[in-house]
Order: C-alpha cells, then structure tokens, then sequence
C-alpha cells in the first residue's frame, strides 16, 4: 500500500452485494486496500448461497446475522480499516438507502475515529437521519475516485 492509499472496508444493504464487491474491487484498481467480508465475495462468485430469507428471496434475516456472527466481524474489520465505504443505493423506492445495520456500522465506524464515506448523497428520507449527519459521512457521488488520503484527514 502507498502512501497516498487506506485500506477501506466496504459495507451496504446485502441487497447490494454485487455492488458491493464492484466498489471494493474498483477500490483496489485505484491503489487502496479495498475490502469486503469474505462471504460476499463468496457469494458473488457462485461458491456460496448467502443473504437469502426464509421464502428464498435474496435479504436479511436476524437467523443468518446471528449465526454467521456478521454485527461482530464488520466490528473486527472496521477497526482494522482505515475508513469504510457505504454503498447506499436505492432500496424499495429509496434513494440513497442506509439501513439499520449500516447505522450501526456507520455508529461503529464513528466512535472508533475512522472515516465514513458514503458512496452517494445521504438519504433524504430516513428514520435516522439527524444521526447520519450527526457523524459527518464524507459523500462520494458516485466517484470513488473522491476517497484520497486528504479526505481522510479533514475534520
């Protein structure tokens, strides 16, 4: 890794998985250690069924959560990183979705001094949304050519 690189972890709604593991491989194509839990990338290559719920649509379940330990290993992972990415596209008709577990990353990411980028504007609508301004998200508008080492760097 150079000097002008950070190993950035990248985090979304599991319905964006491919999304996802496009932004961390792209991510590494501009020089960063991008990155993303290993059964995502699993997933996306054929070699495992994950994110599928009780009636086999692709989603979240707090049965799979639990057993594949996901709250605890992003924890592990964002405090590995340097930053974290937050691919926040549009989710049953809402532009720019940050979803509970995001927030909590996003809280994780926050209290622990790492830089959260969010790879679109912040969401409009949103339960929450005082709290994800509250944590000042560097926003990427698509480009994640905008992640350098000076953005991690301002307040």
């Amino acid at each position: 890794m150079n000097k002008k690189s950070m190993k950035v972890y990248v985090l979304g709604s599991n319905s964006f998985v491919k999304d996802m593991v496009a932004c961390k491989d792209k991510l590494c194509d501009l020089g960063h250690d991008g990155w993303i839990h290993q059964d995502y990338e699993d997933h996306v290559k054929g070699k495992v069924k994950a994110f599928i719920d009780g009636q086999g649509i692709p989603g979240e379940n707090a049965d799979f959560k639990r057993v594949h330990d996901y709250i605890r290993q992003h924890y592990k992972h964002i405090l590995e990183s340097d930053a974290i990415l937050i691919v926040n596209l549009e989710k049953k008709g809402l532009k720019n979705y940050i979803g509970g577990n995001c927030l909590m990353e996003m809280g994780m990411a926050y209290v622990n001094d790492k830089k959260i980028f969010l790879l679109n504007d912040i969401p409009s609508e949103s339960a929450y949304l005082d709290e994800i301004k509250a944590m000042d998200p560097i926003c990427l508008h698509g480009k994640l050519e905008n992640i350098t080492v000076s953005a991690i760097n301002k307040k």
